[in-house]
């Protein structure tokens, strides 16, 4: 879906919040919790009651399923493919350009070498990476939203072409801890799964691969040249250049076809994600059997029963 923007007299989710206001008129009509609901997705239920509120955008996908589960006829997608869930995002100067083309491309085919790329994280995983830099809170979520904006061509159906060759890196560089890069994992199998799409992994034990020097962009746009796009700290780079072009291509076009092909990138994927899935649940454990032996701020001790 191209991005819209709304009308200047039109208030920012607006109309979020009424596809949030229909979903919660459809759960409670047919009876079910938030919790339930999130169960039969799946996905977390506090994902369900921000799509409700109107402050977290949800894929085609989860529309398609809430349509599934709830009986609604259809009622759902047809209300996400109308709403401009970005009116009025703002981009930082230096990346304008890369937005914009973002927006128009027919084709972008990326290389990323130690994070996963910005078309294709989550929204925790972009939040937590912009916590780093970015110290007011109100500013964090206005980079997530724009972030977020640039994906849902991609993401919807008859999307651009989008192929992804990631080092292995990406997946083993941890973002915010495990229970986020769970997440990120299944969000690049789901991804994948798209036709419009592929994400392929570059293993890291393979020292035959020609890698390139740095993360790069190749981005066919309609009726333009296209382009190479690369990244400095705080700035952007893009040439034209046919000859340039030309080269980084057929480096690409190389890479891509010695390293793990689309379906054996996704058993690894799926091996990570399972490794950081047991060491959430090996850090969530301990946390619990420590809340059940606490009362207040005081340790519980067991007292001695008397013996029969």
């Amino acid at each position: 879906m191209a991005q819209r923007n709304a009308p200047a007299d039109t208030a920012p989710g607006s109309s979020a919040e009424l596809f949030g206001e229909v979903l919660k008129h459809y759960r409670e009509a047919a009876g079910l919790t938030q919790t339930a609901l999130a169960r039969e997705i799946p996905c977390d239920r506090s994902h369900v009651a921000r799509v409700e509120g109107g402050t977290r955008v949800p894929q085609d996908r989860f529309a398609a399923r809430c349509d599934e589960l709830l009986r609604t006829g259809g009622v759902l997608t047809r209300i996400w493919a109308k709403v401009d869930w970005y009116p009025n995002v703002e981009h930082p100067d230096w990346f304008k350009r890369r937005a914009l083309m973002d927006a128009r491309a027919v084709a972008v085919r990326l290389y990323e070498t130690h994070r996963i790329p910005g078309l294709l994280q989550t929204e925790d995983y972009m939040r937590w990476l912009f916590s780093l830099r970015v110290a007011e809170p109100a500013a964090v979520e206005e980079r997530v939203r724009a972030r977020l904006s640039r994906q849902t061509r991609f993401l919807a159906p008859g999307g651009p072409l989008l192929i992804a060759v990631l080092e292995e890196a990406c997946l083993r560089n941890v973002v915010g801890g495990a229970g986020i890069m769970v997440h990120q994992c299944a969000h690049l199998l789901d991804a994948g799964q798209r036709p419009n799409v592929r994400i392929q992994v570059a293993p890291s034990d393979a020292p035959h691969l020609a890698r390139p020097k740095t993360s790069m962009s190749l981005i066919t746009l309609p009726d333009e040249p296209d382009c190479v796009y690369s990244e400095s700290l705080n700035r952007g780079h893009s040439t034209a250049d046919p000859h340039l072009y030309a080269a980084n291509s057929r480096a690409y076009d190389v890479l891509r076809a010695d390293v793990l092909s689309a379906r054996e990138s996704a058993a690894l994927i799926r091996d990570v994600m399972e490794g950081y899935r047991h060491h959430a649940l090996d850090q969530e454990q301990p946390q619990r059997g420590r809340r059940r032996r606490l009362r207040g701020n005081r340790v519980r001790c067991p007292r001695p029963r008397p013996r029969p």
